[in-house]
């Protein structure tokens, strides 16, 4: 265990939180058994905190769609690209859960086009890749390239606001310095 502060900036104290924030980081804790830095780290930025975690469970909590596992991916692709520690980490677990796979976030962090993952998802990834890195570059070719390979206008749209919103997520991650918990670390690596 590092004594290692979890952000440079201020942690506040779960009971100086106003309720809904309390009640937000009480109940993941709950499920998780611990409570992720990130909550903590956001939260002495109240208002910043609920519009992130809004705009996070709208775009990874819908039912229809990418797969909770694909959303994973694109996370953890775009954060290694990002060299962002935290979010390669914690999604990466949540990854190897939901892929029954321990070995798959390790693959995509490191090099997304070398993982064990179908043709469609390395091309999802790109696509992601290249919103985190140039969007500036996006044409009506690489939306073209994502529809022959089955993906809705909707699908190709949650690809980008996942990966952008990541980004941002990233940067905010990597200014802060918040690391990860240590118990990311071990989850889901026992199914071999």
């Amino acid at each position: 265990m590092s004594n290692t502060p979890i952000s440079r900036f201020p942690v506040p104290e779960i009971l100086d939180l106003p309720d809904d924030i309390q009640k937000r980081i009480l109940a993941v804790q709950e499920k998780a058994g611990f409570i992720p830095n990130i909550f903590l780290a956001l939260a002495h930025r109240p208002a910043e905190f609920r519009a992130f975690f809004a705009y996070h469970d709208a775009l990874m909590e819908k039912p229809e769609g990418l797969s909770k596992a694909e959303r994973e991916m694109i996370i953890v692709a775009t954060s290694g690209i990002n060299q962002c520690t935290y979010c390669v980490v914690a999604h990466g677990a949540i990854l190897r859960i939901r892929e029954k796979n321990p070995l798959i976030a390790d693959q995509i962090a490191t090099n997304y086009r070398k993982a064990d993952i179908s043709p469609r998802q390395k091309a999802m990834l790109d696509f992601a890749v290249k919103v985190s890195q140039q969007a500036h570059q996006i044409s009506d070719l690489d939306f073209e390239a994502l529809e022959k390979l089955g993906f809705t206008a909707e699908e190709i749209w949650d690809i980008g606001s996942i990966s952008a919103l990541f980004a941002l997520s990233n940067r905010l991650a990597n200014m802060a310095d918040i690391r990860p918990n240590n118990e990311f670390y071990c989850m889901g690596r026992n199914e071999i």
